[in-house]
Order: C-alpha cells, then structure tokens, then sequence
C-alpha cells in the first residue's frame, strides 16, 4: 500500500491539522501509466482513534495497513483531539471536528484521491472515543455510509450515567455546557441514544456492528445498550468477546470482524507482499 501523512491548514477546525491515508498500490502486472490513468474509485474506510490518540494510532498499533492491502480499500484516519468528535465553537477560535469530517474532509478526499463518494462504497468505523464518533456520524449522517462498526463504544442512556458511570457521566459535564445546558444536549447530535430510539425503525440507518470485550470497563453499558436495541427493534450485529479488555489486541482482532461484517472479505485484491 502507499501510505500518506498528510498536512493543511483546516477551515472547519480554524488551523493546521494532520491526517493519514492508506492508498491501493499500482497492481503488479501493471505499468504506472496503465495503473495511474484508469480511472477506478476504490472503497473508502473512515477510521477514527479513541480518547488521547490521533491519526497515527490505527497506523503504529494495528495491522490496518495489511488488512487495507489485501482489500484495495483506502482508509482515511483524521485527528480530533479529545472533542468526542464533536463542534466546540468555544474552544480557542473554535474547533469545529463534527462539522469537519462530512463537510470538508469527506470533500477534500473524493476530490483528491481515487475514492468513491457513493453511499455503498463508504464505510466508518472507531474505537472508544471513536466509537462515539462513529455512532454520532452514522446516526446523524446515515445516508454517507454503507455500514459502521463501533468497538468499545456504544450509545449511552444520559438518566442511568450518574449511577451506572459516574466517571463518564463528570466527563460528559463538558459537553453539557457546550451544547448550552441539558436540555440542549438532549436534542443535540451527541445523544445518539435519543437518535436511535428514532431512526430504529425507519430503515434509514446504515448496517450496524457493536463489538467489546467482557473484560472492558464499559462493558455494562454495551449489554444495557444490546438490551434498548432489542426493545426499540434497532437492527444491529452485537458481538462480546471472551478475555479482552479496552485494549489495542482486541481492536486489531475486531476491525478484522468489521470488514468482513462490511462484506470486505475478498482477502486477495491487493498485492500479496
């Protein structure tokens, strides 16, 4: 695969900001001029890291690059801070990262790169905090992706964190406030547990993969999810694995299961070293 680290001045986060790319290599068999020329778009996984990570973290602590070769799939891995993939017009100048992914990024990658823009080609996927991401997007953004995978994540019920999670529920305090109070919160994007309570049912949302391990600390939230979606009828694939914790082994194994759960199977597509 080729891969990129690419640099540029963002006008939805207000300032320079890194991403990386995984690109399909020029098949073997092939000159540069027949490979470069044609004009193939290529399926595209919109990666995002967890809490305290960037865009590097898929790229040094996983075998993504591999599993992108073997599927000629570009990935796109974007940083985000710790924004919970969230706007904060009130960060600095404003650090608008809901906004970025879909109004610039998505544009910027489809006009420079060999990537298709069709809904069906178009998958996201995201650990922890990503996996937060990746509901917040897939939920609101439904008609962008094929599929999502969420890994050590899951849509939370805002009534049960003070009890259930007292330690997520005095994180969540800052998102509170910049949404503008509770109430607000509630009706924003961030409340994918309000979101999926109503687009359950409308067959508008793409094709959803919940994964985590039985050791992780959020596991409790995962079954309290697993057991809304039953009662709201929300069409997901949950899967708990034995012996894993929040941790990068079981993030490696899962993306795996996501790719296939994409129907990103055929394992031969890219060169085979």
């Amino acid at each position: 695969m080729a891969y990129l680290q690419l640099n540029f001045e963002s006008q939805c986060l207000q300032g320079n900001t890194a991403i990386s790319v995984i690109l399909p290599d020029k098949t073997r068999g092939l000159t540069p001029r027949e490979f470069y020329s044609q004009e193939k778009r290529y399926k595209v996984l919109w990666l995002l890291h967890g809490t305290f990570g960037d865009h590097s973290d898929w790229i040094r602590k996983s075998n993504i690059e591999l599993y992108a070769c073997e599927r000629d799939l570009i990935v796109v891995m974007p940083s985000a801070l710790n924004s919970n993939y969230a706007n904060w017009p009130e960060f600095s100048i404003g650090y608008n990262m809901y906004d970025f992914l879909t109004e610039e990024l998505m544009p910027l990658i489809y006009g420079w790169f060999p990537a298709s823009d069709k809904r069906e080609d178009n998958f996201i996927a995201g650990l922890s905090m990503g996996g937060r991401g990746t509901c917040v997007y897939a939920f609101s953004h439904p008609e962008k992706f094929a599929a999502a995978a969420v890994l050590s994540a899951c849509p939370r019920n805002i009534e049960l964190l003070p009890e259930m999670e007292p330690g997520m529920w005095e994180r969540t305090q800052g998102s509170i406030k910049n949404a503008g109070g509770l109430e607000a919160y509630l009706a924003s994007y961030e409340n994918t547990w309000r979101i999926a309570g109503e687009k359950a049912k409308t067959g508008e949302l793409p094709r959803l993969y919940f994964a985590t391990g039985k050791n992780d600390m959020f596991y409790g939230a995962f079954l309290e999810f697993q057991k809304y979606a039953e009662e709201i009828g929300l069409d997901a694939e949950f899967e708990a694995i034995d012996g894993y914790a929040h941790e990068w082994r079981f993030w490696d194994l899962t993306i795996q299961h996501a790719l296939a759960f994409f129907g990103l199977d055929d394992a031969g597509a890219g060169n085979p070293f």
